[in-house]
């Protein structure tokens, strides 16, 4: 399989499990289509040409020839430059590495994450929100985070691929909507009543078996075990943290449990002072369930063989 047919299967897969639906994106796309016809050829040389057909700035192809054949994938969570030493330290050792898949985006998609927000407003309608409400609050949201990621060196890893000659993708949200879809019908299909019932549930998950066995189980933060859980959202994709003003709205729409990553200090005053409960399953045994079902989605078509790095615990749910 080429590099090129792996990122278009990442973005298929990504917009197949997409909690819009097929149909919201591809009504996205067409807004983006829309917006560029209409914008001056000085704007136009500026603009990603690459998001009207990918609809995730956080996942692209960073590094190498995009026609290049792949049989062998080192995956991790967090890919920097050690870890792309380590690449061609392996392919020294005798692994023929191909390509190196990061789910936390590098490079430009780095620096370009916050727009891949912009599902939130359309995710929180779905609970219920009105939508001039979550993407007003959304628009204050993405500032913050654009702002945060300015600052950063996002070309360090690139770099290093470069220079080492070693292809370099990342996908991100992707692999953040398969964990979504696979835990919403996990819960559908378990119907818990309370936050200890669905704290046993994921539990049971290989992922987070794994995670608990490092020191990181799933965990009620917000409510007690006996307490109801109501309306579960499960809040793992949109890029980052929803704006923290949001979970007021969730709470009036109906929402009693969410079901999330991580959560800051502050999203967890809000969700407390709006009676929401929290369950954090963890962040990086979430991660590793989104990778792990990208992963066997590919690995239906080809026989790739996987190195598993950085905190990517590979679970395979073939048949």
């Amino acid at each position: 399989m080429k590099i090129k047919d792996i990122y278009k299967n990442v973005i298929d897969i990504g917009i197949r499990h997409d909690p819009r639906g097929v149909g919201g994106v591809r009504e996205y796309l067409e807004r983006v289509k829309n917006a560029y016809g209409a914008m001056p050829e000085k704007k136009k040389k500026r603009f990603d040409i690459e998001s009207l057909k990918n609809p995730y700035s956080d996942t692209r192809i960073l590094s190498g020839d995009p026609g290049s054949e792949v049989k062998c994938i080192m995956v991790g969570v967090d890919i920097g430059v050690g870890e792309i030493v380590l690449a061609d330290r392996l392919k020294e050792r005798g692994t023929p590495i191909d390509l190196i898949l990061a789910h936390h985006p590098g490079g430009k998609a780095y620096a370009a994450f916050h727009e891949v927000m912009r599902m939130q407003a359309d995710i929180h309608h779905g609970y219920g929100v009105p939508i001039n409400i979550a993407e007003a609050l959304l628009e204050e949201r993405m500032g913050e985070v654009e702002r945060k990621v300015m600052s950063v060196n996002h070309r360090r890893p690139v770099d290093a691929a470069d220079l080492l000659g070693i292809p370099l993708m990342c996908a991100h949200t992707p692999a953040d909507n398969c964990v979504v879809a696979y835990l919403g019908n996990l819960l559908k299909k378990n119907k818990p009543k309370t936050l200890g019932e669905t704290v046993d549930v994921l539990s049971e998950v290989p992922e987070y078996e794994w995670s608990t066995s490092e020191g990181v189980p799933v965990r009620v933060l917000v409510g007690s075990d006996n307490r109801r859980v109501g309306e579960i959202f499960v809040d793992m994709t949109g890029g980052t943290e929803p704006p923290k003003k949001i979970l007021e709205k969730l709470a009036a729409a109906g929402v009693g449990t969410m079901v999330c990553m991580h959560l800051s200090k502050d999203h967890l005053e809000e969700a407390e002072k709006n009676k929401i409960n929290v369950i954090v399953a963890g962040h990086i045994a979430s991660d590793n369930i989104g990778l792990n079902l990208l992963l066997d989605g590919l690995t239906k078509k080809e026989n790739l063989k996987i190195v598993p790095a950085s905190g990517f615990y590979r679970v395979s749910r073939r048949k």
